[in-house]
């Protein structure tokens, strides 16, 4: 919720928090659970200000509203990228997913044999990036520091793939996207050759890594640079151009939202 708010260049200030619980859930429990919360609270600089606490029939339901506020000419919205705009990422992608494939598997293997203890040892950069995503505050705080206003912006829940389509779509724009330029951790990379699959793959289809993908004036790029967080991995066409990924080996493949096979 709070990785909504700072997609559009606010910060947020307030959280609602709903939840349902079912009698199997004790009071201990219940008490870490809010432990977090606040954690999460001071870390962000929000205040819990209230919401429902009811029974429910089974399991742990959350539900969470975040407020924030921004000036208006501050406001960044999805729709409002312009042909010739750097297209860029914060921090790293597709960790979350390699992590969620190590839990995965995990489960798979308990469930078959009780008994044997969860093999994750080294993995701990990826099953970090799907247990304990961070909202990127650090970044929305350095575009007000040195007076950047993203033209277009939003957070990658879903894969970086399908967020550059929804910016190509409700803006009217295409895009060009170079997958050297994709940023990818060397834990990350390493863990998903494990699986034999491509990492290039995990950061364009795997989502949850609630990195923001923004686009900016190209006359910004000297102010980008100063932030080792941040990387250009593309920028904006006419629509008529379509969106593509150039690859490594320099082959042309339209970018597509359900996943993407890698082509050497």
């Amino acid at each position: 919720n709070l990785s909504d708010i700072y997609a559009m260049n606010a910060q947020p200030t307030q959280v609602l928090l709903n939840l349902g619980i079912s009698n199997r859930f004790s009071l201990e429990a219940l008490d870490e659970f809010y432990e977090g919360v606040y954690a999460a609270c001071n870390r962000y600089g929000v205040d819990l200000v209230g919401g429902d606490t009811t029974s429910s029939q089974k399991g742990f339901i959350i539900s969470v509203t975040a407020i924030g506020e921004v000036a208006p000419d501050k406001y960044v919205k999805r729709s409002t990228a312009q042909k010739g705009d750097l297209l860029c990422v914060s921090g790293d992608l597709g960790g979350a997913y390699v992590g969620l494939l190590f839990l995965e598997r995990e489960k798979k293997i308990f469930l078959e044999s009780p008994g044997v203890q969860p093999d994750l040892e080294g993995e701990t950069y990826v099953i970090g990036r799907m247990l304990k995503p961070e909202a990127r505050k650090d970044i929305v705080e350095f575009f007000a520091s040195s007076e950047i206003v993203p033209t277009s912006m939003m957070d990658i829940s879903d894969g970086l793939s399908s967020e550059i389509l929804h910016i190509c779509k409700q803006s009217n724009l295409g895009c060009v996207l170079y997958e050297e330029k994709i940023p990818v951790h060397e834990e990350m990379k390493r863990a998903a050759f494990k699986f034999e699959i491509d990492p290039t793959a995990c950061a364009l289809s795997g989502g949850e890594d609630y990195e923001l993908l923004f686009t900016i004036p190209q006359a910004e790029y000297d102010k980008l640079v100063l932030n080792e967080q941040i990387s250009v991995v593309g920028y904006m066409t006419e629509p008529e151009q379509g969106a593509h990924i150039i690859t490594k080996g320099g082959g042309r493949h339209a970018i597509t939202a359900q996943g993407w096979n890698h082509l050497k």
